[in-house]
């Protein structure tokens, strides 16, 4: 192994562990460390890594296809047609509007019609990527931004197909293929059968995927061996990706229909289970690619250009995201969100523009700038998140406070704070009211505040997480926190910062899992509450039941077992670590477990069990 090689893959590694949580703890999330780690590891930064960009480049060219292969198999034909009219609604009305606008934006700078059309099509894309990263850092994946975001996003994914089809209908002239390169055999073949041949490309994928792909996977599974199964996922990937650069058409497109392909077979989530640890390596790698492959050196050269264009084509896509998000009925505040991260341009445009440059509708030059654009719009993304975090929302949107008036009529509201009010969240809120207790509930979806308040609960919006608005919601004079965010994550994060500012809150949090519980214990957590603990074992109560014991019996055994369970579980967290012990540990307190419960059985008078009901134990 080359001592290059893991000399740029420990600069690579430790530009992400130094960058991304210093991003993160600042609160402007993953990708804009990424994007900083890049930009100084990079040619026009430190130059650690890569000349002139073009090694970066490859390592970012290779993070798309991956990315696209991914895109394409989470592209469920269910989930499109169940949303349908969102995606060609919204998606169409962004993506034409879009388009249309920049195509009048570059025939102002002088570029011919079928340069400015190509353009405004490549620029019409987003970052898929930068997308759903932030709205599940942020926790806002089931906001209704996440889902017109979503609903844009597949639409555009579609569209890469016919817009690549388009493009060699643009070219006027034969194109010549370039100096001192090698001939293609796309490049000897005029527009019109240039835009078969991809069309002919695009079908052989789809027929291989459906004939050759899924048979050999199958094959594959009755080996019964998984690293053999990753390793036909991933040679799927890179044979498309090569036999489709042989033919002269982009990787990025092969990969992303095979993914397409199979996301309709059986196999579609034993490959996303497989390919899923690739997935967040192969992001920051993509994100450190684009902040390293930003040419400073052209940005300075023409300063006023480049930050012209970008200025130009993010207020563009930011103002029709906006006027978009209106259409579909979203509020302000959930409008404000789709607009900022449908703003930047996506990683679709990396594949778009040496295509275009391919069929000699742009000049190298201007490829390169709009390229530049392109990665300092995603850099840029991060930044606009905050701003509009920070500065707008407070000020324009749903405000992070309620009005001193209903603050005075409620006695004591500052007892309990709950930070999450999604299905969990909201019945803990319930059942306190229910019994004459106020709680403040802090809440980051707009639209689901504007409703609590509207029914009388005070709320105030914004991310619990930040300690300015813990304080405005009180933590100071509660006593105690309930950690109900949907995230672990966050909810993790959120325990750290009470922990930190707020010591004599007593925070009582939530847990999706055991596994998230074990977590919780590590961080000194005595409060924890799995959510569908207490859920199972109700209906193992109403099993037994149903078998004929009887309710007093069958409730007392319930609660047994949920207090033997919960010793157990801080018994165990210390040996998770180690399997072998875990395992061994697991199963004598299972015996442990059911022998107390037998004895339980024996010991404990039953002459009260007729009170709860008539019916006699069989």
């Amino acid at each position: 192994m080359s001592p290059d090689f893991l000399r740029d893959a420990l600069i690579y590694l430790a530009a992400a562990v130094l960058f991304v949580p210093v991003a993160k703890r600042l609160g402007m999330g993953s990708v804009l460390g990424y994007l900083i780690g890049g930009i100084l590891i990079g040619p026009f930064g430190l130059g650690f890594i890569g000349e002139e960009g073009k090694d970066i480049m490859q390592f970012a060219e290779f993070g798309v296809v991956m990315m696209l292969f991914l895109a394409g198999l989470e592209l469920e034909p269910a989930t499109f047609w169940r949303m349908r009219r969102l995606i060609l609604g919204a998606g169409f009305a962004q993506v034409g509007a879009t388009t249309l606008a920049c195509f009048a934006l570059f025939m102002l700078i002088g570029f011919s019609w079928q340069a400015s059309l190509a353009c405004g099509l490549a620029l019409s894309m987003s970052s898929t990527a930068i997308i759903m990263q932030t709205f599940r850092e942020k926790g806002l994946t089931k906001t209704q931004s996440a889902r017109s975001s979503l609903a844009v996003s597949l639409f555009q994914d579609v569209s890469v197909i016919p817009i690549l089809a388009l493009l060699p209908l643009l070219v006027v002239t034969a194109v010549s293929p370039p100096a001192g390169g090698a001939t293609r055999f796309i490049d000897t073949l005029p527009g019109w059968a240039q835009t078969l041949t991809l069309l002919a490309a695009a079908n052989a994928v789809v027929l291989g995927g459906r004939f050759v792909f899924v048979p050999f996977l199958r094959f594959i599974a009755r080996v019964h061996l998984r690293e053999l199964f990753t390793i036909s996922a991933l040679l799927i990937v890179i044979g498309t990706a090569y036999l489709m650069t042989l033919v002269g058409l982009s990787p990025a497109l092969g990969t992303f229909l095979a993914g397409v392909v199979l996301a309709t077979s059986q196999f579609r989530h034993e490959l996303e289970s497989d390919i899923e640890p690739f997935k967040g390596v192969l992001l920051g790698l993509f994100f450190l690619a684009v902040g390293a492959s930003i040419n400073f050196s052209q940005i300075f050269s023409n300063p006023g250009l480049i930050l012209g264009l970008l200025c130009g084509v993010i207020v563009i896509k930011g103002v029709v995201a906006l006027l978009t998000g209106k259409i579909a009925g979203l509020s302000f505040d959930q409008s404000m969100i789709f607009a900022v991260v449908l703003a930047q341009v996506g990683e679709f445009a990396f594949v778009l523009f040496p295509f275009i440059h391919q069929l000699r509708i742009l000049s190298a030059e201007w490829t390169d700038i709009l390229m530049g654009v392109t990665a300092i719009s995603m850099a840029f993304t991060p930044l606009m998140l905050l701003i509009n975090e920070r500065l707008i929302l407070p000020r324009f949107g749903t405000k992070e406070s309620v009005s001193k008036k209903a603050s005075d009529n409620i006695e004591g509201e500052h007892s309990v704070i709950i930070a999450g009010f999604g299905h969990f969240g909201s019945t803990v809120g319930r059942f306190l009211r229910a019994n004459g207790v106020a709680a403040t509930i802090l809440d980051n979806d707009s639209d689901r505040v504007e409703l609590l308040r509207k029914t009388g609960f005070n709320v105030f919006y914004g991310d619990a997480t930040r300690i300015d608005i813990l304080k405005s919601a009180g933590a100071q004079d509660a006593k105690i926190l309930i950690a109900a965010i949907d995230s672990p994550e966050i909810n993790r994060d959120l325990v750290d910062k009470v922990k930190q500012a707020f010591p004599h809150l007593t925070v009582m949090v939530r847990a999706k899992s055991r596994l998230d519980a074990y977590e919780l214990i590590d961080e000194g957590l005595e409060h924890i509450y799995r959510e569908s603990l207490d859920t199972s074992v109700r209906l193992g109560v109403d099993v037994l039941v149903g078998l004929g014991f009887r309710r007093h019996s069958a409730t007392r055994a319930g609660q047994a077992f949920i207090k033997y369970d919960e010793e157990a579980l801080g018994r165990l967290a210390g040996h998770r670590h180690d399997q072998e012990e875990y395992l061994f540990q697991t199963r004598r307190h299972i015996e442990i477990q059911e022998a107390l419960l037998a004895l339980d059985r024996e010991t404990i008078p039953r002459l009260q069990d007729h009170a709860w009901d008539g019916r006699s134990e069989e």
